[in-house]
């Protein structure tokens, strides 16, 4: 019954920024790792960014020093800062964890990025 919803994705131009909301239905803590992927069309998935339990993140090198992953403990949610959007960042954006107990993976349902003039 763990759920994981996102938000916040839209339309933007080259160099603009959105921030999207992964929004889970248990305490985040209750996962061993958070983290964003993206897919665009014909494309293989790729992992985004991710943070840990205690609090580490790792970065894909495609968008290291222009997003930035965070968590909200109070709200339970986890989000990401994305500055400097490129046409190449165009692509459906899931939130994933895994439960720290059972190691079961979650998905959300995805929600749509594109960066366009």
């Amino acid at each position: 019954q763990v759920q994981l919803v996102e938000s916040g994705g839209g339309l933007v131009q080259p160099g603009g920024s959105l921030r999207l909301s992964c929004a889970a239905s248990v305490n985040i803590f209750s996962f061993y790792v958070m983290g964003w992927y993206r897919q665009a069309p014909g494309k293989q998935r790729e992992l985004v960014a991710s943070i840990a339990s205690g609090g580490s993140t790792h970065y894909s090198d495609s968008v290291k020093g222009r997003f930035t992953i965070s968590r909200d403990i109070v709200k339970n949610t986890v989000y990401l800062q994305m500055y400097s959007l490129e046409p190449g960042d165009t692509a459906v954006y899931y939130c994933s964890a895994k439960d720290t107990v059972v190691l079961r993976d979650y998905w959300g349902q995805g929600t749509q990025v594109t960066v366009s003039s």
